[in-house]
C-alpha cells in the first residue's frame, strides 16, 4: 500500500515522494514538556519513517527551532524539513534574514521547505523574490504557503513565479473541512498537496466533540485503534485513487509516536468513510478558512 504524498517537480527539483504522516512542533520548546524528550520523539517518529518534520521561526519565538536541530544532530540527511517565516519578515531582505536564523537555530544549511506562514501585508512579488533568491543561494530547496484560502492560492497562481508553490499548509480534520469545498479542488487541479495542521483538532471544543464522539469511538473499538489514529486515516485518505494530504500531528509521548506512524498502515473502507461522513458532513457552500 502506497502511503506516500508527492511534491511536484519544481525549480529544476525532481518529485519527491513524503510520507503521508510527519511530525509538527508547535508548543515544542515551551517547557510543557522536557526538551529531551521532544528531541527523542522526533528522532523515534524518523526512526519509524515519518521523515518531514514542520516546525516555524513562531513556535516558541524559536525554540521549537532549537529542539529540531538537536534531534537532527548527525541525521539531518534523515528528515525533510520544514520551517515557516512570519509574514511581517517575508520581505525582500527580511525574508533573507529570516530564513538564515532559522538555520542558525536548526543547525542546517539549507531547508527542504520554506512557507509563507500566513499572507501578509508585504507584496507576494517581493516575497517570492526573496524565495527565489533563497534557492539560488542553496538554502531552501522549494518553497510554500500556508494559511492562504481560494482567493489567495489564485492570486499565488497569478504571480510570476507562483506557479512553483510546493504546499499549502492549513488547518484541516474531520471536524473542520471547509476547504473540501473550494479550497481543495483547486489545489487537486493545480497539483499542489495540502499539509493538515491540527489533523487531531488539538485544544478547544471541537477536540472534545471528535474525541468523545460515540460514533468515531465505536469505529475506532471495531477496527482495534485509537480514534486519534482514526483522525489521521481519515485526513490522509486517498481521493479518488491518490493520496495528495500531509498530516503532522505533533507527539512527545512515545507511544504517541508509535500510533501516528502505525496510522499510516490503517485503510478505512468505503463503509467507514460513509459512517464518518455522516458523523462529520462536509459543508455543502464555501466556509471560511479555519485559522487558529
Amino acid at each position: 500500500m502506497d502511503t506516500s504524498v508527492t511534491l511536484k517537480a519544481t525549480n529544476g527539483l525532481p518529485a519527491v515522494s513524503l510520507p503521508a504522516i510527519g511530525q509538527g512542533t508547535w508548543y515544542m520548546g515551551e517547557g510543557l514538556n522536557p526538551r529531551a524528550a521532544e528531541v527523542k520523539a522526533l528522532q523515534q517518529g524518523l526512526d519509524l519513517g515519518l521523515t518531514l518534520i514542520d516546525t516555524a521561526e513562531m513556535y516558541g519565538d524559536g525554540e521549537a527551532e532549537k529542539v529540531v536541530g538537536k534531534a537532527l544532530e548527525g541525521r539531518r540527511d534523515d528528515a525533510f524539513l520544514v520551517s515557516k517565516v512570519y509574514p511581517w519578515n517575508a520581505g525582500r531582505r527580511s525574508a533573507i534574514a529570516a530564513c538564515e536564523a532559522s538555520l542558525k537555530r536548526l543547525g542546517t544549511d539549507y531547508l527542504d521547505l520554506y512557507l509563507l506562514h500566513w499572507p501578509g501585508s508585504i507584496p507576494l512579488e517581493e516575497t517570492l523574490e526573496a524565495f527565489e533568491k533563497l534557492q539560488a543561494d542553496g538554502k531552501i530547496k522549494r518553497f510554500g504557503v500556508s494559511n492562504c484560502d481560494l482567493g489567495e492560492m489564485q492570486e499565488l497562481a497569478w504571480t510570476e513565479g507562483g506557479d512553483q508553490c510546493a504546499v499549502n499548509q492549513v488547518l484541516y480534520h474531520l471536524g473542520s473541512r471547509g476547504i473540501e469545498h473550494a479550497l481543495l479542488p483547486w489545489q487537486r487541479e493545480h497539483s499542489i498537496p495540502t499539509m493538515a495542521y491540527c489533523p487531531l483538532a488539538q485544544g478547544g471544543r471541537l477536540r472534545r466533540e471528535l474525541f468523545g464522539n460515540a460514533e468515531l469511538n465505536i469505529i475506532a473499538g471495531d477496527l482495534g485503534v485509537t480514534v486519534p489514529q482514526l483522525l489521521l486515516a481519515w485526513a490522509i485518505r486517498p481521493v479518488n485513487g491518490q493520496r495528495d494530504v500531509i498530516a503532522i500531528p505533533k507527539a512527545v509521548q512515545p507511544a504517541h509516536v508509535q500510533q501516528n506512524a502505525d496510522a499510516l498502515t490503517l485503510t478505512l473502507s468505503d463503509e467507514i468513510l460513509s459512517r464518518l461522513n455522516n458523523a462529520f458532513p462536509a459543508p455543502n457552500r464555501k466556509t471560511p478558512l479555519d485559522i487558529v
